[in-house]
């Protein structure tokens, strides 16, 4: 059996296998839920892998019966490497989508290039004929501007004055006090070019000048808030500056698509989940593993496709005229907040309350550790077992 190398709170490998049997179990957990009338059934999916995207992609397709294609950037595997998580969560899910009499179509290569813009293109006119929902769900550390051919990085750092904070190592538990220097107004601009919404406006900009959007097209883009707990690093961070210029953009693209096809445009505030993403933030692993802790206790807890699953149900889709006649519940700002149960007052006071008291030695009895590591490895393949001895 192979074993988990996780340094840093990264996986350095994977398991094949798991891989698929991961994307199985969501097609299973999907097939017990009962369908949704009235939804997209012509999906395109930028980031549609893992996480948040491989969750939109399975609502889509085995809640909704649409027809998909997804782009996503993997590492092909060859005979020296195997290939990325999301190399083989995409084959299974094509397998597992023909045997519904599904349409899905993953392509793979650098969503932010044109290359891959154009060749998306043509197999939405191939395979959908135009699109009903268009999904961004992108995650990078690096974009090449197609404009100006630079290449910008993206950082995780604070903004105005230093971050301190604690780290949770995923696969031990042990706790470590990390600081992470201010960014510069160069930093900040990179993250703001690699994770803003300048991408997804050249991505909705390409689909209306090529005639693809259907009438009544919608789009969504995926964004976090969280808690006091996280906020520096993220929210009031460079992420979250990031993250300010996305739901600018959907703003700016709400009016455009209204003009265009009686369209719609939305970014989707969710929770807090273990995504390899998040796995890397300074400060999310241990928040996470304690509010998974309070919204067990309290019947609360969603993962990905649960999330996914409700904003098409009680967001998006509850019946066909909730999207024209301006009928989806947003907050003050225009945005869909799917992250509602998680920011409840009584739920993150018990999780600031949890955070407070937790060391080393009472990780496991205060919070869900166990539960977030298990979820950890099994997004990259591996079985549910404690895997914390085989850690490289």
């Amino acid at each position: 059996m192979t074993k988990p190398k996780v340094r840093h709170n990264l996986c350095l490998n994977i398991d094949q296998s798991g891989c698929k049997n991961f994307v199985t179990r969501q097609v299973d957990a999907l097939r017990k839920k009962s369908p949704l009338e009235g939804g997209p059934r012509r999906v395109l999916i930028l980031g549609g892998s893992e996480g948040y995207g491989l969750a939109s992609k399975a609502v889509a397709t085995f809640a909704c019966e649409a027809d998909t294609v997804s782009v996503s950037y993997e590492r092909i595997p060859n005979e020296k490497h195997v290939g990325s998580p999301g190399w083989y969560m995409n084959g299974q899910f094509e397998q597992l989508a023909r045997e519904e009499g599904r349409k899905a179509v993953s392509i793979v290569g650098d969503a932010f290039s044109q290359e891959i813009k154009d060749q998306t293109l043509q197999a939405v006119r191939d395979t959908l004929g135009q699109v009903d929902l268009v999904v961004y769900s992108i995650a990078s550390r690096m974009r090449t501007d197609p404009t100006d051919g630079k290449t910008y990085r993206s950082n995780i750092m604070p903004i105005g004055e230093t971050y301190r904070g604690a780290i949770f190592d995923i696969m031990t538990g042990a706790i470590r006090e990390t600081e992470v220097p201010a960014a510069s107004d160069e930093e900040t601009e990179a993250t703001v070019k690699v994770m803003g919404g300048e991408d997804w406006q050249l991505w909705i900009d390409a689909l209306s000048k090529a005639g693809l959007l259907a009438e009544q097209a919608a789009t969504v883009a995926y964004s976090y808030i969280g808690p006091d707990a996280t906020q520096k690093i993220y929210r009031s961070g460079t992420l979250g500056r990031a993250k300010q210029h996305l739901e600018a953009t959907a703003h700016r693209m709400d009016q455009m698509l209204r003009a265009q096809c009686n369209g719609r445009a939305f970014v989707s505030v969710n929770k807090a989940l273990v995504t390899r993403a998040s796995a890397v933030i300074p400060g999310m692993a241990g928040y996470v593993a304690a509010l998974y802790q309070v919204m067990k206790k309290r019947g609360l807890h969603e993962g990905c496709l649960e999330q996914v699953y409700r904003l098409f149900q009680d967001r998006l889709y509850p019946d066909a005229t909730t999207l024209t006649e301006d009928r989806v519940p947003v907050d003050h700002k225009g945005r869909i907040r799917l992250d509602d149960w998680e920011m409840r007052d009584d739920v993150q006071n018990e999780v600031a309350e949890m955070l407070a008291r937790v060391t080393e030695e009472n990780l496991r009895e205060l919070t869900d550790f166990d539960g977030y590591r298990r979820e950890f490895l099994e997004i990259h393949g591996f079985c549910q077992k404690d895997q914390s001895r085989n850690a490289a």
